[in-house]
């Protein structure tokens, strides 16, 4: 085994990875069995080398002693052998013309150089560019392989950059500010072009292009099927398919009509000048949008216009008996607005476009979204669907199955298994219209664009879909013990304050760290800057949130019984999207944090389930 050759603590000189820059590191640790040192930069960033991309701080110091004390003397031959007295003119033309041509070489050689230095100094990571966050990416920071890529790319000029200056070869001063007007435009060239490659989107997820085309279609199909499977008397999955209803009795233009009054009722409630106006986060050029926080204003300006309603005698089951119009309404619906989404974002600049959602193939980026915050003046639109037409329409719906069970089953008072329902989930909704401001800082808001993924999953799958157990009960009335309503209801109050406390802990990280209330929280530091909670909820599990999440989905879908599996699909898919969505945050994270989050792993082995995942 070979011995080591640096110790530990020791201050010496670290090859940048893929390219032949050296900068001051330290050297932290050594592993036998690799070989490998890792060593840290002084902004903060630790990596891995190889002992040949190791130096000490001598042999540079060294090396720029002995070119500068040879640099006179071949400077003086250079000049003494320049011209010869005895020449004739013939060779003194010649020599002046090889020379006039030496000199353009060398001061193109020297402009690809400095653009090259240049380039790499604006492409070098930054500790100062960084924002709080825990557990999940980042996506307003920029792509740090566009440095490593310019920098093997331009390698052999940076050779001959350190040549030049050796022997002190440099441009006269009358032509330097022409240079340097060149190489600023070559500059901004460069970097315009490195930028756009690097903004392509390369990981695919979801199945890449041919998965996403699928679920364009899958998607609207499974939510059709379990409209039609809770509408049936034995609403077993065994029994597919379904009696399938006539194509025309799909459709019906006055449904369209109140899907589209909805719509836009709540775009007037959002547009409203009340509630406080906060920043979002940094994006990638540095930018802050502003967003109007009002959500629960409009929840409650709806809760008003609902009561209005129902004092006047409007029947409000009409939602239940036309609940298959509506959801093909709202799928019609998003399809249209899916669309206009892509075609403007053709015409968006390069910066505005999702991280995730700009891999150049069609059908990839209109399902996961093009653009990032698509806004027609102040008025974004997925920050608006977001919470609004469908979150409130949700609890809208169970109001409707509600009043509609009351109605055919001649019931004075709905029974009790509905009462859970509405209000376990009446309760989420207005957590989530509470906390508006929090929802700025999820991937959502953050890193996917606003595509048909979003535009159906925010109008179609979370009122049609969500309301789910409220339908189902409708149809299927199922009675429960007092003693069994008290066990679900403390099993709902566990997974929300899980969800809720965890969810807090974070964000209150996120905004303020230096916090005197988070004092008693200890957390790992990373190289970005941020820091990796290990006390706390986030000390207990990695996403704590999501174990909330599905402790809450169990708790709705007990009231209805244990005869079928159907009321129990929004617990089976919510395991399977915050299963996804969990391996999607590990990803990025490995690659965001690095020993950080390997560190963090170990410290928190557990995903989402304790002592199981």
């Amino acid at each position: 085994m070979p011995n080591r050759r640096f110790a530990d603590g020791e201050v010496v000189m670290g090859r940048w990875p893929g390219s032949v820059l050296y900068y001051e590191v330290q050297v932290t640790s050594y592993d036998d069995v690799s070989h490998l040192y890792t060593v840290k930069y002084k902004d903060g960033t630790e990596l891995e080398l190889k002992e040949s991309d190791i130096r000490s701080q001598s042999s540079f110091k060294h090396r720029k002693s002995q070119s500068s004390s040879s640099s006179p003397s071949r400077r003086s031959t250079s000049r003494s052998r320049s011209r010869s007295p005895g020449q004739p003119a013939k060779g003194r033309c010649c020599s002046s013309s090889q020379s006039r041509e030496h000199k353009d070489d060398r001061k193109k050689t020297l402009q690809e150089t400095n653009l090259a230095v240049l380039v790499l100094v604006l492409f070098k990571p930054s500790e100062n560019n960084t924002r709080r966050y825990n557990g999940e990416p980042d996506s307003t920071e920029r792509n740090d392989t566009s440095c490593i890529i310019l920098e093997q790319k331009l390698k052999p000029d940076l050779e001959i950059e350190r040549v030049l200056e050796q022997y002190s070869l440099r441009p006269r001063k009358e032509e330097k500010k022409k240079e340097e007007i060149y190489s600023e435009k070559k500059i901004f060239e460069t970097i315009k072009t490195i930028e756009k490659a690097s903004s392509k989107t390369k990981e695919l997820e979801f199945g890449g292009r041919i998965g996403t085309f699928m679920l364009i279609f899958f998607l609207p199909a499974t939510v059709f099927y379990l409209l039609l499977m809770c509408k049936q008397d034995d609403p077993s999955l065994m029994n597919f398919p379904p009696p399938l209803p006539a194509l025309e009795s799909l459709w019906e233009a006055r449904v369209f009509g109140v899907f589209l009054l909805w719509f836009f009722l709540q775009a007037l409630f959002y547009l409203l000048p009340v509630g406080k106006v906060v920043e979002g986060l940094p994006l990638s050029n540095g930018r802050k949008l502003q967003y109007r926080i009002n959500g629960f204003y409009a929840f409650v300006l709806t809760a008003a216009a609902i009561g209005t309603l129902l004092y006047f005698q409007f029947e409000l089951h009409y939602l239940y008996d036309h609940f298959m119009q509506f959801a093909v309404s709202a799928a019609a619906f998003s399809m249209g607005l899916s669309i206009y989404l892509y075609v403007r974002s053709l015409k968006a600049p390069e910066e505005e476009l999702a991280p995730g959602g700009n891999s150049g193939y069609f059908v990839y980026d209109f399902f996961t979204g093009h653009e990032l915050n698509p806004r027609i003046g102040s008025f974004d639109l997925k920050y608006f669907c977001e919470l609004r037409p469908g979150l409130i329409g949700w609890v809208v719906i169970n109001l409707a199955m509600l009043l509609a069970e009351m109605k055919i089953h001649n019931q004075s008072m709905p029974s009790l298994s509905m009462i859970l329902v509405n209000s376990f989930q009446l309760l989420y909704v207005v957590d989530a219209l509470w906390n508006e401001e929090a929802i700025l800082t999820t991937m959502d808001i953050t890193h996917d664009g606003f595509g048909f993924m979003l535009a159906f999953g925010d109008l179609v799958w979370v009122p049609f879909v969500y309301s789910l157990q409220a339908f189902y009960l409708v149809g299927h009335p199922t009675a429960i013990s007092w003693p069994v309503a008290a066990a679900i209801t403390i099993l709902n109050c566990v997974g929300y304050y899980i969800f809720r406390s965890a969810n807090s802990q974070k964000n209150s990280f996120r905004r303020n760290p230096a916090d005197p209330k988070l004092a008693y929280l200890k957390f790992i530091p990373t190289a970005t800057g941020k820091g990796l909670l290990v006390t706390g909820w986030w000390g207990f599990v990695r996403h704590p949130n999501y174990l909330g999440d599905i402790i809450m989905a169990l708790a709705w879908s007990l009231p209805c019984g244990v005869n079928h599996i159907l009321p129990y699909f929004y617990v089976i898919y919510f395991i399977c999207l915050l299963v996804h969505r969990e391996a999607r945050d590990e990803h990025h994270c490995k690659q965001k944090y690095g020993l950080a989050w390997e560190r963090y792993c170990q410290r928190v082995p557990y995903r989402i389930f304790p002592y199981i995942y």
